[in-house]
């Protein structure tokens, strides 16, 4: 098992992405703690990724609050004793909107939540962190280094490329703590946002789901799209010590739509 004994913060759990990171972090054999602003959403997930409770531990966190990151990491060393990885995926991902109508009190709301809300739930694990090494995975998104033609969301773009960016500073600060960084840059990823995109295209232009998603595999180089499953499988790699020589890489989970 690729994390058997260790203790991973999972930042953003809802019903897509977060959920599958927190479930493959269990099933390899790791502890998981779950955070998000939303507690109906951690207390669902957890009973079904452990429904002993024994391998999970969540707290109600707003990453944009310091002293709630905090008490998100203390929950975890408080409980399970040690923090091995942290993998980000909290973002404010549905504003949508390029320059020429910005709102860009929308734009630093994006940019808090997305950049300095991940850089201060990856502050409060630090301490522990250091104490034996571990991973950050910051979940970015390919929309960073190609724009998509099919959406605009120019403000999430660009606070998720200001976030990769700081990722190489941050591999080379925690690297001699042997604390890893890196990020995975999904595409088009079958989860509940893509669902929700699939369906309202399809009933908008009045043409059957399954059209609008061949649409979407056809941009593909693998005939379907990656899942959220897939881009879950990729940042616990990363979180375990398989990678323990990669650090400060972006990694494209995107069924090869964009290759570089």
């Amino acid at each position: 098992m690729l994390l058997r004994g260790k203790t991973v913060v999972v930042s953003g759990v809802g019903a897509g992405l977060g959920h599958q990171v927190a479930a493959t972090v269990v099933r390899d054999g790791g502890n998981a703690v779950l955070g998000a602003r939303t507690e109906g959403n951690l207390a669902r997930s957890a009973a079904e990724i452990d429904p002993g409770g024994s391998r999970t531990a969540h707290r109600a966190t707003d990453i944009t609050d310091e002293s709630q990151c905090e008490a998100l990491a203390a929950l975890a060393v408080e409980r399970f004793g040690r923090i091995d990885a942290v993998v980000h995926v909290a973002a404010w991902d549905s504003y949508f909107g390029g320059l020429a109508d910005a709102d860009f009190d929308v734009w630093r709301a994006v940019f808090e939540v997305n950049l300095l809300g991940t850089l201060r739930m990856t502050r409060a694990c630090l301490p522990a962190l250091a104490e034996r090494g571990g991973s950050v995975v910051i979940i970015g998104t390919q929309s960073s280094v190609a724009a998509p033609s099919q959406v605009r969301q120019t403000a999430y773009a660009a606070s998720k490329g200001a976030l990769t960016s700081a990722m190489y500073s941050l591999a080379r600060e925690l690297g001699p703590d042997r604390i890893r960084v890196n990020t995975v840059l999904p595409g088009w990823m079958w989860g509940p946002p893509v669902q929700t995109y699939v369906r309202f295209t399809a009933q908008t232009e009045e043409v059957p789901e399954s059209e609008v998603l061949a649409r979407l595999a056809a941009r593909m180089a693998l005939p379907e799209l990656a899942t959220d499953g897939d881009v879950a499988e990729a940042a616990v790699f990363l979180a375990s010590d398989r990678a323990r020589a990669i650090t400060g890489q972006s990694l494209l989970v995107n069924a090869g739509e964009l290759m570089r």
